[in-house]
């Protein structure tokens, strides 16, 4: 039987469009590298998503590409065109059949991307990037990158997802364009903060205008976002603060913070005797709810996490990714068996893809101390 303490985690609760999520869990978005060469579903991928996160309240959809420039990962899903609707289909079921809202996260890289993922196109970004190799995009490339949201969106919708969430995070194409330090634009795309919030606030409007047009009130729209930079232009808490109250104006569902530690406090730009989750929190001042991240695995740590108060929702990769019956072993008293670091010998135990497990279990299998935000662009897992 449960321990009655983690009962607050199982309140639902219910968005302004009138969706109830049945919990405060969230599926962290989770980079797989497992999807075909051509954005499409594989069987690992597959085998990866299956009876995963049964129990959830929410699912957050790996980073899917919304225009084929913005390529960041080996295996990444795609919702570009028709191509892509058979696979954003079955994923929206897998995460239905699990009792999860499904959403899908719509993504593009920017000077992030990977050149050899790219098939002889030009990397782009909001300015050009000497280290990448990125060009500046134009006026009319920008405009079209926008529309690239919004039919990402429309593909959503046809796929059966409950909503989708704007990647406006971890050093992407749109955390590019509010950053001083990648954005130098001298356009309406760039120079003071207002400008630099342009491009993530017409993807809003765009995507929000698609859910106007081809689905109901119920269909969710969350963005998210990363709070600080490294750099000397790089983003503070004042820059952060700003975005926040312009989203908070927006018929936005959710706001969906990035951390690597929850319990963070700011660097610069506010109180930095404060969590960044505090300061977040109180900014947006109950108009939307936030869901929370960082470094939690354990239910003592997801619980404590969620009895600060800072978030209305917790999400959690890492330990979705060892543990596949999270919420089960919770349910069942059993949360003294979550595992907190994969037992390389146990590999069929985790289901995890052969790219991913490549690519992680060293960081996996180890987890020390993240030194302070070494790892601030790096995808969530």
């Amino acid at each position: 039987m449960m321990n009655p303490k983690y009962a607050p985690l199982f309140e639902p609760f219910t968005l302004n469009n009138g969706v109830t999520i049945k919990n405060r869990f969230t599926v962290a978005p989770m980079t797989h590298f497992a999807s075909h060469e051509n954005g499409s579903i594989s069987d690992e991928e597959r085998h990866f998503l299956n009876d995963r996160f049964d129990g959830f309240g929410l699912f957050i959809a790996a980073a899917t590409l919304v225009s084929a420039e913005g390529k960041a990962f080996v295996g990444q899903p795609e919702a570009i065109g028709e191509k892509d609707l058979p696979s954003l289909r079955e994923v929206a079921r897998i995460a239905k059949k699990q009792g999860a809202t499904a959403v899908l996260q719509i993504h593009h890289g920017g000077h992030l991307s990977i050149a050899e993922l790219l098939n002889g196109r030009e990397m782009v970004a909001p300015s050009a990037d000497e280290k990448s190799g990125a060009r500046a995009l134009t006026d009319e490339e920008i405009r079209n990158l926008i529309s690239a949201f919004a039919n990402a969106a429309h593909l959503a919708i046809q796929a059966g997802f409950d909503g989708v969430e704007i990647h406006g995070a971890n050093n992407y194409l749109i955390q590019q364009f509010v950053s001083g330090e990648s954005n130098r634009r001298t356009d309406i795309w760039g120079g003071s903060i207002e400008n630099r919030l342009r491009f993530p606030l017409a993807i809003v409007d765009a995507v929000t205008a698609v859910k106007q047009q081809y689905a109901s009130d119920k269909f969710i729209v969350g963005y998210r976002f990363s709070p600080e930079e490294p750099g000397e232009h790089g983003l503070t808490m004042q820059d952060t603060f700003a975005l926040i109250d312009a989203l908070v104006e927006k018929p936005l569902q959710y706001l969906h913070v990035s951390l690597w530690d929850f319990y963070k406090k700011a660097r610069r730009g506010a109180d930095t005797s404060l969590t960044r989750m505090q300061l977040i929190h109180e900014r947006i001042n109950g108009k939307l709810p936030l869901i929370g991240v960082g470094n939690l695995f354990t239910a003592e740590q997801i619980l404590a996490a969620y009895q600060t108060g800072w978030a209305e929702f917790i999400a959690t990769g890492k330990t979705v990714m060892m543990n596949p019956d999270l919420i089960r072993l919770i349910v069942s008293g059993q949360e003294e068996r979550i595992v907190t670091a994969i037992d390389p010998h146990k590999e069929d135990r985790y289901r995890i893809p052969d790219n991913l497990w490549n690519q992680n279990m060293q960081r996996l299998s180890y987890l020390p101390p993240v030194k302070d935000d070494a790892n601030w662009q790096s995808p969530d897992i």
